[in-house]
């Protein structure tokens, strides 16, 4: 297994990217710690995962919360391996109908939230930690309406970096994981039903070179390389995990056929 003996702290870790990597993370011989706002999700991953498992209600965006959820898991473990720093929300904030509460909301979700959890964490890691941050695709993409999200991935591509450097001289790997459009419950909002989504997907799937919506699980198995061993001398690093999207956008099936 590849997280033998391992501790792992993971923001958001009780539904979407968050909770299919804390399942590989525990199937893979790591302890977890997950945090979340909602209590009946926690307890649900509770229930499913185990004793592997400490789930922990706490919201990224208050900086006190983070830090006692960040002591709790470490003083349960005797030390954090491996941060993930995943928490997120998703909006819109198209120009001209975007109140100044609602792109503040993001920020500091996306953004804010993240410097946090990694200073929090920081103190608790052990030698040889690994940190991943979670960006996304729309970082680069230029998504109309969706400025303050894409503003918060972008930031976040440089923060890697940023830390990488900070933390290189304790051995303490940072690396980034950003995926493209998956099949998540960040896509609720948008899609509130079976129907609603199967059309969502089916627009969105166009974009995609490989023609699909990504899966969570695709993602947590390039966080769990991220954290691993495996990946022992790769730090500053950012793995893009979405079908193409950024790397070959002309072979979307949008494009196909075109000359």
């Amino acid at each position: 297994m590849r997280l033998a003996g391992k501790t792992a702290f993971i923001t958001g870790g009780n539904s979407g990217i968050g909770l299919a990597t804390a399942r590989l993370f525990i199937a893979e011989g790591a302890r977890v710690a997950i945090t979340g706002r909602s209590q009946a999700t926690l307890d649900a991953a509770a229930a499913e995962l185990g004793e592997n498992l400490l789930a922990i209600q706490a919201d990224v965006t208050d900086v006190a919360a983070i830090e006692q959820a960040v002591g709790e898991a470490a003083r349960a473990f005797g030390g954090l391996d491996i941060l993930f720093a995943n928490a997120g929300i998703a909006g819109t904030t198209p120009l001209g109908q975007t109140t100044l509460s609602a792109f503040e909301a993001i920020i500091r979700t996306n953004l804010t939230a993240v410097f946090f959890t990694v200073q929090a964490a920081v103190p608790h890691l052990n030698d040889r930690a690994s940190v991943v941050l979670n960006g996304s695709v729309l970082a680069v993409t230029g998504a109309p309406g969706w400025s303050a999200y894409a503003a918060t991935k972008g930031a976040v591509r440089s923060m890697t970096r940023v830390l990488a450097a900070e933390l290189a001289p304790h051995g303490i790997r940072v690396n980034q994981v950003s995926p493209g459009a998956a099949r998540t419950t960040i896509w609720d909002p948008m899609a509130p039903d079976a129907a609603a989504m199967a059309q969502l997907e089916t627009s969105l799937s166009t974009a995609i070179p490989l023609g699909r919506l990504g899966e969570a699980e695709e993602v947590a198995r390039t966080v769990l390389f991220l954290a691993s061993d495996d990946a022992s001398n790769v730090t500053a690093a950012e793995i893009m995990v979405d079908g193409g999207t950024t790397g070959a956008p002309m072979g979307a099936p949008i494009y196909r056929g075109r000359t």
